[in-house]
């Protein structure tokens, strides 16, 4: 029998793993996200948000895992008939999920998501034309620099796991099969990843907006199989209703207040240009095309960029490097919004904006737009099981039973910011420009 160790969580009390899981913690790859901070420099607004993507880590592995319990507890005679599940194969398929979840995030940049912000750290893959994301990141690390610590543990002779399958279940490798039914608990709009970040973030900086009855989400959560669909999808039962609603508004609020606020921007800002400054002088004598952002997630450039995070940026900075961005960061005097359009934007607020920018003129350091929908409509609705008076069940979008969620706009909102410098010259001229509106 698998001894079980146990680490304290100010969210969920004790996160229990076996000894399979310690080693593969233990591992260099996972504990680097002791030094990569979940929200960037979102201290410099909210001093408490100083938690790492290491716990967070260990949250949504232990959300995800509660997930699947949940839905297999009420639906496994579902899973049986229909998918041709065997209890073993139930208990594989906990395992992956468990390990996929806890390794989801190791392939972050320093500070997290401020480095895929904007221009950010990542050069483009040329499979799809676009940036490589931490995703293809993390599921390289697993499958390359994780592959012995996964496969070769004792408690893996049970179940003969490959890292590739860890890999292949993170990207969404179609080849993962009926197994793709259990991305959603990883990567859809009712996942076991925002569904921890939303409350450990709120947690720590102080705020309650990310709130949301989490466990009455956790006994609703079942498995259907919709009359157009060939495989099971998962859904929310009718009574869950409501506390999908919340994770979806808690997710708005975080966002709109947290996420996205004007100082918080202003240092992912910075946090790219240095970085990026830095790798260009690492990277100078390297024959790569770019210098000026991360490589490709190759055998050859992995150990090289696991050797990045949070410690070694800001050492360099404290050095005097990562130029004029590093500055900012270091003396606080981070570039300031002296212009702002409301969330939901007009073609008049629109109008205004390049006023104020064209006024503005070599005044403007750089122009960030927010446009973040918190609901896809178009796709990956969350469904809803509802109960009919005469036997059945029909599944309908979440959109169609809340007015909230279906009123929900995006944030199409547009803030100009300048030099610390200029902060006060700019402020006139952005006054003169809305008077001559």
């Amino acid at each position: 029998m698998s001894k079980t160790y146990e680490f304290r969580d100010p969210l969920f009390g004790f996160i229990e793993v076996n000894e399979w899981e310690r080693e593969i913690i233990a591992h260099p790859v996972f504990q680097r996200l002791r030094r990569i901070r979940q929200l960037g420099l979102t201290d410099m607004v909210y001093p408490g948000a100083m938690h790492t993507r290491f716990e967070h880590s260990l949250g949504v592995m232990h959300v995800a895992a509660r997930m699947f319990k949940e839905i297999v507890k009420r639906r496994k005679e579902f899973l049986i008939q229909n998918l041709n599940y065997t209890e073993g194969g139930l208990e594989k398929d906990e395992t992956v999920i468990r390990l996929a979840a806890l390794l989801h995030d190791v392939g972050h940049t320093p500070f997290s998501h401020a480095g895929e912000a904007g221009d950010g750290l990542f050069c483009t893959n040329p499979a799809t034309g676009r940036p490589y994301k931490h995703e293809d990141y993390s599921a390289a690390a697993v499958e390359l620099l994780m592959k012995d610590v996964i496969e070769q543990h004792p408690l893996n002779r049970n179940y003969d796991i490959k890292a590739k399958d860890i890999a292949d279940f993170l990207v969404g490798n179609p080849s993962i099969g009926r197994r793709l039914l259990w991305r959603d608990l990883l990567d859809s709009q009712l996942d076991a990843d925002r569904a921890d970040y939303l409350l450990r973030d709120s947690h720590h900086i102080g705020v309650a907006y990310g709130k949301y009855d989490l466990n009455r989400l956790l006994v609703t959560m079942t498995v259907v199989m919709p009359e157009d669909s060939q495989a099971g999808i998962i859904a929310v039962d009718d009574g869950g209703a409501h506390a999908a609603e919340g994770l979806i508004l808690a997710r708005y609020m975080m966002f709109t207040q947290v996420y996205y606020h004007r100082v918080r921007r202003a240092y992912d800002h910075h946090l790219v240009h240095a970085v990026k400054s830095l790798l260009i002088e690492s990277q100078k004598n390297t024959a790569l095309d770019r210098k000026d952002c991360f490589p490709p997630p190759t055998p050859g450039n992995l150990k090289n960029y696991m050797e990045w995070n949070d410690w070694v940026v800001l050492g360099a900075i404290a050095r005097g490097e990562g130029g004029e961005h590093g500055q900012c960061i270091r003396d606080r005097h981070h570039h300031r919004s002296v212009y702002e359009t409301p969330e939901d934007i007009t073609a008049m607020d629109l109008e205004e904006a390049r006023t104020v920018y064209n006024k503005l003129g070599t005044n403007v350091a750089f122009v960030d737009h927010a446009e973040k929908s918190w609901y896809k409509f178009e796709r990956e609705e969350i469904p809803i099981v509802e109960r009919l008076d005469q036997p059945g069940e029909r599944v309908v979008p979440l959109s169609t039973r809340s007015s909230v969620v279906y009123g929900l706009k995006a944030v199409n909102q547009i803030r100009i910011y300048v030099p610390y410098s200029k902060k006060n010259e700019a402020d006139v001229i952005v006054a003169d420009a809305r008077k001559s509106e």
